[in-house]
């Protein structure tokens, strides 16, 4: 089952290639949607596809890259959202 849900990632997360591994896990994974900077040094990352995915996919933001020092991950369900691919923005 197709879900969506929204994730705001708090921490060393800008600067550290977060968002360009984000869109390489969400590919791995066969999700869409996007990872974007916030103006308060947070990352938000939209996640589309199945749940499943959508599972291995927060655990791994809760982490991260190498680089980066998550401090906080807050995710929510949200309504269905059609993306074709996983942007950067």
């Amino acid at each position: 089952m197709n879900v969506s849900y929204m994730a705001h990632v708090s921490g060393r997360v800008q600067g550290v290639y977060f968002r360009a591994s984000s869109q390489q896990i969400a590919i791995e994974y066969s999700l869409s949607g996007y990872a974007r900077n916030l103006t308060n040094g947070g990352v938000e990352v939209l996640m589309c596809g199945e749940e499943k995915n959508i599972e291995k996919m927060i655990k791994w933001l809760e982490q991260g890259p190498p680089e980066a020092e998550v401090d906080n991950i807050d995710v929510q369900k949200v309504p269905w959202q059609e993306h074709h691919f996983f942007a950067i923005s």
